[in-house]
């Protein structure tokens, strides 16, 4: 069915985080949880989840932290969302299919750096390319 729990949320706005303040040095799983009010302790599920993905990288040790290990461009929200609470849609019928993929289709066209980008627009931060 449709079925979205709050472990995705949660994990895109974390990601969302580590695409704003990241760049390439990791970002400690604390401080990522403190700036978007999740609780560490989730957020360190989530996170070993996506990293045994292939989507994030960890860093031991004083400057450790979680960086990303693909481009957020590359990384869809239908991908998080089915890495954390499985297969989008599976077993929907009739209208609820019809909803499931409508859903699909704007989770996988949407990525991680489409979401920065469209936080940035509404806080009111622009963004100058030269």
């Amino acid at each position: 069915m449709l079925s979205i729990t709050t472990k995705s949320p949660y994990a895109i706005k974390a990601l969302t985080e580590l695409g704003r303040t990241g760049g390439d040095a990791p970002v400690p799983i604390g401080e990522l949880a403190r700036r978007r009010d999740i609780p560490v302790q989730f957020l360190e599920q989530l996170f070993a989840v996506l990293r045994r993905a292939g989507l994030l990288k960890s860093q031991r040790g004083v400057k450790g932290g979680y960086s990303f290990a693909r481009d957020p461009s590359t990384i869809t929200v239908l991908e998080v969302v089915e890495l954390l609470d499985g297969p989008l849609g599976a077993g929907a019928e009739g209208v609820f299919a019809d909803a499931a993929a409508a859903a699909r289709a704007v989770l996988e066209k949407t990525t991680v750096a489409d979401v920065v980008e469209r936080e940035r627009r509404e806080a009111g931060v622009a963004m100058y390319y030269i």
